[in-house]
């Protein structure tokens, strides 16, 4: 019989401060680089199944999207953001 070994979801759970590095960097070179050339960018090591896990992170809240040449860009707009809450139709 065999055991599976379960898998930890926090095995390679990014801090904080580690995702809004990622972040600030992606927003700095927005278009110009693919992953691993951003990755090499980055002002602290991280490693690179947290830096994926972290990628992973802001493009399902849609902060970043991946081009076809496959290029990360940054697409979050605070402003938009900021206008889209203050109407009377929205509730947050």
């Amino acid at each position: 019989m065999m055991t599976q070994k379960l898998k930890n979801p926090f095995a390679r759970s990014p801090t904080l401060e580690t995702v809004l590095m990622v972040e600030r960097i992606i927003d700095k070179y927005s278009g110009e680089y693919n992953r691993t050339a951003l990755w090499k960018k980055l002002p602290k090591k991280v490693m690179w199944q947290t830096y994926l896990i972290i990628l992973e992170y802001l493009e399902s809240i849609n902060k970043i999207a991946i081009d076809r040449e496959g290029k990360i860009v940054y697409i979050w707009n605070p402003t938009l953001s900021k206008r889209l809450k203050s109407r009377r139709e929205v509730k947050v």
